[in-house]
């Protein structure tokens, strides 16, 4: 299907007049596609798929226009962003879901975390396509390799089967200074280490140091480092095809 007949809905967790996003939006109207902007009022990164308590009560949003694309701020997270478009709260329901570009490497097991790629499962929930990109820097200069790679990952993914979901992280260069494009295995969780403080006032203090061991190779974190767009396919949550835990708590109970 041609980019002029899908609708993209663009959302992030950063917020929606972070530098990300409004660099992203132009690009990806540019391709052709019809662009619907739907993103946080504020920052709410690392908040995951929360929507807890927002969905029970009127949603406040406000709205403006930069280069020829309308930006719609909503006082919620950006998995409610994505519940309110793919139910129609702001028109024709999108075709595709592309989060980001987030400020900072989204990588490791520990997306699950992540509000921008949070957004994207939250849109495979809803039998959406979606893309979450993120750009490797958390004061980037180069926002347009980030927005021409998520550009190409919606050409790849428009035709692909519903609920396909894929997290992008870029390092932050210019296109032509990108080593290529690989896939990654996630990272495993960097064990952290507990480190005993005192607080100003003098109470204790827990903080955690996170370990830096050498990434494994093959890893989103490896291949990153070495320059290379990474791309992983991601699934939400799903059941597994087995009743063995049912069946043997069952007996337990039924003793």
């Amino acid at each position: 299907m041609p980019p002029e007949q899908l609708r993209v809905l663009i959302t992030n967790d950063d917020g929606y007049l972070a530098p990300g996003i409004r660099a992203l939006a132009p690009v990806i109207a540019g391709l052709g596609y019809e662009v619907l902007v739907v993103a946080p009022l504020n920052d709410e990164s690392g908040v995951g798929s929360a929507r807890a308590g927002m969905l029970d009560r009127p949603i406040r949003s406000e709205s403006d226009q930069e280069n020829g694309v309308t930006y719609t701020g909503i006082d919620g997270t950006p998995a409610l962003a994505v519940t309110l478009a793919t139910v129609g709260a702001f028109g024709r329901t999108p075709d595709l879901v592309l989060s980001g570009i987030n400020r900072g490497a989204n990588i490791g097991v520990p997306i699950f975390h992540s509000g921008t790629v949070a957004a994207a499962l939250t849109a495979a929930g809803q039998n959406t396509s979606a893309v979450a990109v993120s750009i490797d820097s958390e004061d980037p200069d180069h926002w347009v390799t980030a927005a021409t790679v998520a550009g190409e990952a919606l050409g790849w993914i428009a035709p692909e089967p519903v609920g396909t979901v894929l997290t992008i992280n870029v390092p932050d260069r210019p296109l032509n200074q990108l080593a290529g494009v690989r896939h990654a295995t996630l990272a495993p969780i960097n064990r952290s280490r507990v480190i005993g403080t005192t607080a100003p006032t003098g109470d204790p203090m827990i903080e955690l140091e996170p370990a830096r061991p050498n990434p494994l190779p093959g890893t989103d974190e490896a291949l990153l480092n070495a320059g290379f767009v990474t791309v992983t396919p991601i699934l939400g949550i799903r059941e597994i095809q087995d009743d063995t835990a049912a069946t043997t708590l069952d007996k337990h109970l039924t003793r």
